[in-house]
């Protein structure tokens, strides 16, 4: 049967190059079956064919071109990797990362899916693949679900299983997102590292033999992001180099499995991570799992990165504000801690006006009983001491100044000194005859509670609706422990994990119907939630609680790898442990990469510190629209060298901004040319254009000169930046023969 697949496969690549046009085709034999699948987009192709055992099997993923090569090559050894399932399970031989686990009625744990039918659906204004696949013996079905994003060279995949019994339940013991197999090759995989206060590191690995995770299991993700890169090279960052990528669409318990055989092929899952987890699917009822989308380009990891940020900008964030240009923030945690008052907040606000800030937001310390993070939580109503005439009098002033209100709470933590907890301690993760891990003097609540659900619905909405808040910072301040729920059946005990984010989601939802205009920022000490299916429901995320700017560098290099810039919030604190003393003007240029804060105690700047400011603050504005809609292009990493260099260019090519900086001294000569190339080449321009640097030298050269020869590094000094604005001014004709 192997020779009657390659040339099924052959026939497959013949449909690939004549019907180019066509986003899912499906392929039928001389007789009108379906014998296979291409999935295309703009340089990519994902293939699958049925077997002669009626299994729908993964064929190819990567570029169309090599998807030829490889099916010449299979035809000339009459063989192939035909052996995965495109929804792996348990069942048969254990050789695989089963993405589907279930335990029938009859203790059976073996599952055999055989295809069913399949059909092209609209989701979204998309082309979808729909697969439906049925066990042999039980009821039970498993949907495939596969969207096209063409122009971004990925796809989105997903699965429902269901239940079709009228009587009996099945026990699902593991349920991911999806499965893809690439080509046998040597492959190199870069991920985020890290851990609180150092977020986003960069890691790079060679994907030997056997199974590599990243995961989170207390609903935090400073270890691992939700992402991944892998390429056939090492070295991947620009130029030519194939590169799949992808993501997670979930924002509790996640994993990404990778498996590397001996044969050098590559299978990549990923989906909620049922660890301590199980979901009782009763008769009639399905489950759906939270998208995993993938991409694939021949131009390096910085290419997937721009890939990534359009796709984020333009499908996931949500259509009511993800066009909207984020505010320029100032916050007044660093400036006063818990002691906030009105006099205080105001005298912050009337500075912070006169520097350029559009938003003045609150941070802890505002509601009853909140003296320091020992006590309030859950209380969330203005402390009457502080405010004596609630909120609505600092932020009717603040709105005379001309600018927006935005506060700060942590609605799923609850403190054990607060009224909350003393009417309902049974609210909060517990065990019986188990110790309560506080942390942070916090205690989590338990979401997945219909009642709790409710309460945080009501507080929420109250306060929104009563108050002109325009900003909401949503924290989540520790990680999950006890994940008890004594109260409930015993099959929904270990389902408690879903439950809490299906309700977490439902919440956001419901607030955003009810407050479309509020801008949201998803916050768990630092960046311990970054991922697309928080982002598809909150605008922006607080990337680190380190907000030193030469760490910084670092941590927001990693996150571009992954998000778009106008999502990662950057503050001014005048945070120096290494008390270098670094310039005003550095430490607004490194936060000026993405979403501008400010964080320091103003009322302790002098007039020189608030002219920088100004002028900073005024600069940003102008380049606003570049950082935050354009394509990043990181030019040199801080994670290579001690110069670094990021560039954003606006989509129709005539603006760009190029943020260069040193972060130490060395003498000229002392690198390696290869670690420290003198010239700065550009990217993304147009090479026919004339474009001027906004620089001391205001030199006019073409994009084709930038990008080919370059410009001399800009920045002289240790702890010295410099940000190059480049308009273009005209086009020019290329006069060769």
């Amino acid at each position: 049967m192997l020779f009657n697949r390659v040339i099924i496969l052959s026939a497959i690549w013949a449909m690939v190059a004549t019907h180019s046009q066509a986003q899912v085709k499906t392929i039928q034999n001389s007789t009108g079956k379906t014998i296979g699948w291409n999935v295309l987009t703009g340089s990519s192709v994902y293939q699958m064919m049925l077997n002669d055992r009626g299994e729908v099997i993964p064929v190819f993923f990567g570029s169309r071109q090599r998807a030829e090569q490889l099916l010449r090559q299979d035809r000339a050894r009459g063989n192939g990797p035909f052996q995965l399932n495109e929804v792996p399970v348990r069942g048969g031989f254990a050789d695989k990362i089963p993405i589907v686990e279930v335990s029938f009625a009859d203790n059976i744990r073996d599952c055999e899916l055989v295809f069913d039918k399949a059909d092209m659906i609209r989701i979204d204004d998309r082309d979808v693949l729909r697969i439906v696949q049925k066990d042999s013996h039980y009821p039970f079905s498993v949907t495939s679900y596969i969207r096209t994003l063409p122009e971004l060279d990925m796809i989105e995949k997903w699965i429902e299983v269901k239940n079709t019994s009228p009587k009996e339940s099945i026990q699902i013991e593991n349920l991911l997102s999806a499965s893809v197999l690439l080509p046998a090759n040597t492959y190199y995989l870069d991920h985020h590292g890290g851990r609180w206060l150092n977020e986003f590191q960069l890691q790079k690995t060679r994907l030997t033999t056997g199974v590599r995770t990243l995961q989170a299991r207390d609903f935090s993700a400073f270890a691992n992001s939700p992402w991944f890169a892998v390429s056939d090279q090492e070295d991947a960052d620009h130029g030519a180099a194939n590169v799949w990528f992808g993501q997670v669409h979930y924002s509790g318990n996640w994993r990404i499995d990778l498996e590397a055989t001996v044969a050098g092929h590559l299978q990549i899952a990923g989906g909620i991570n049922f660890w301590d987890t199980q979901w009782k699917l009763d008769a009639g009822q399905s489950f759906i799992t939270p998208k995993m989308s993938f991409g694939f380009t021949e131009k390096g990891t910085d290419e997937a990165a721009r890939l990534y940020a359009r796709y984020t900008r333009n499908e996931i964030l949500r259509p009511a504000t993800k066009d909207k240009m984020r505010p320029v923030i100032y916050n007044s945690w660093y400036a006063t801690g818990f002691d906030v008052n009105e006099e205080g907040q105001l005298k912050l606000a009337k500075l912070a006006k006169e520097i350029g800030v559009e938003l003045f937001v609150i941070d802890d310390g505002w509601f009853a009983g909140r003296k320091d993070d020992r006590a309030g939580l859950g209380d969330w109503w203005a402390d009457a001491a502080k405010f004596p005439n609630g909120l609505n009098s600092l932020i009717k002033k603040i709105n005379d100044l001309g600018m927006d209100f935005g506060i700060w709470v942590e609605p799923e933590m609850v403190n054990p000194n607060s009224e909350l907890y003393k009417k309902h301690p049974d609210w909060v993760f517990h065990f019986p005859n188990r110790k309560l891990n506080e942390w942070r003097h916090q205690l989590t609540l338990n979401l997945a509670r219909e009642d709790v659900y409710q309460y945080l619905l009501q507080m929420m909405t109250r306060l929104l609706k009563n108050h002109n808040i325009k900003f909401v910072k949503w924290d989540r301040n520790r990680g999950l422990s006890e994940p008890g729920w004594p109260a409930a059946p015993q099959h929904m005990q270990k389902e408690v994990r879903i439950r809490y984010m299906n309700n977490l989601y439902r919440l956001i939802d419901e607030l955003k119907s009810r407050f479309p205009d509020v801008l949201f920022e998803s916050c768990s000490s630092g960046g311990g939630r970054p991922d697309l299916g928080m982002l598809s429901r909150m605008d922006q995320t607080w990337t680190s609680d380190n907000t030193n700017p030469l760490d910084r560098l670092f941590i927001q290099y990693g996150y571009l790898a992954a998000y778009p810039a106008n999502t990662m919030v950057c503050w001014t604190t005048g945070y120096d442990p290494s008390t270098i003393n670094l310039p005003l003007d550095y430490i607004f240029d490194v936060a000026m990469q993405g979403v501008l804060g400010v964080g320091d105690n103003i009322l302790q700047w002098n007039d020189s510190k608030k002219e920088t400011a100004i002028r900073k603050i005024s600069a940003y504005k102008a380049v606003r629209h570049l950082v935050q809609h354009g394509d990043a292009y990181r030019l040199r990493s801080p994670f290579k060298e001690n110069k670094t260099a990021i560039q954003y260019v606006s989509a129709d090519k005539n603006e760009a901004v190029v943020f260069c900086y040193n972060m130490e001294k060395t003498m000229e000569g002392a690198r390696d040319a290869n670690h420290t190339a003198r010239n700065l080449l550009l990217q993304g321009l147009n090479p026919e254009a004339l474009y001027q640097l906004d620089d001391k030298s205001k030199t006019t050269v073409t994009g084709a000169y930038l990008m080919k020869a370059g410009i001399a590094w800009p920045v002289t000094g240790a702890y010295r930046s410099i940000v190059i604005r480049l308009i273009a001014q005209k086009a020019v004709k290329d006069n060769r023969n």
